[in-house]
């Protein structure tokens, strides 16, 4: 048995803030005895009941959103989970780092460079893994609440239970001794009983160096 604390982490790989917290969880497994757990969320099944409500660029972009979702799920079912984690690092390289269009060419050379069969693209415009996809979802939104998004993080707390937390929500992401410490600081305040919420206006785009 790993004697590593489990962190599962929910991620839509449609989320640059998602994508930069998930760069800083894995400099935390190099300083921290932290195993990161992957797990698929869904902006688009959490904004679904609420498009008419969002600005139309937005509305539409959640619409787009199911793709890349759908295709992770797929890749996790037909797979195993141990895929999700290269797989969102080279879907998320190619999103935020390239600046990539987000379509099924992409994925496709995402896949192939995870090593799984590019013809997982197809569950991009299929709704055959939903219902895994929505389970996915609510095991991490349900723990955190429906007003936060992505990622959501859960580690076991002292008493049994699970911490669990919206974020951290930072640019760029930390590396080396300044991710652990923004690790502790962070388990330090979402362990704590009442505890909600630390925030501030964002001012900086996501820098991805």
């Amino acid at each position: 048995m790993s004697d590593k604390t489990p962190a599962d982490f929910w991620f839509d790989p449609l989320c640059p803030w998602a994508w930069m917290t998930s760069r800083w969880m894995l400099e935390v497994e190099k300083q921290r005895p932290v195993e990161v757990r992957w797990h698929v969320m869904s902006l688009s099944v959490l904004n679904e009941k609420r498009l008419d409500d969002l600005p139309p660029d937005y509305a539409e972009a959640m619409r787009a959103a199911w793709g890349p979702v759908r295709v992770c799920v797929a890749a996790e079912q037909e797979h195993g989970s141990q895929v999700l984690g290269p797989l969102y690092t080279e879907i998320g390289t190619r999103f935020h780092n390239q600046g990539r269009p987000k379509n099924a060419e992409t994925l496709a050379e995402a896949l192939a460079a995870a090593g799984l069969p590019t013809d997982l693209v197809q569950a991009a415009d299929s709704d055959r893994y939903d219902a895994e996809l929505r389970a996915s979802h609510a095991s991490g939104i349900d723990l955190v609440g429906q007003d936060v998004g992505t990622p959501v993080i859960a580690v076991p707390g002292a008493d049994g239970e699970q911490i669990a937390f919206f974020g951290p929500v930072v640019t760029p992401a930390p590396k080396g001794e300044a991710a652990a410490r923004l690790w502790d600081g962070t388990l330090m305040v979402a362990s704590t009983p009442g505890f909600y919420e630390i925030k501030r206006t964002r001012e900086a785009e996501p820098r991805f160096d």
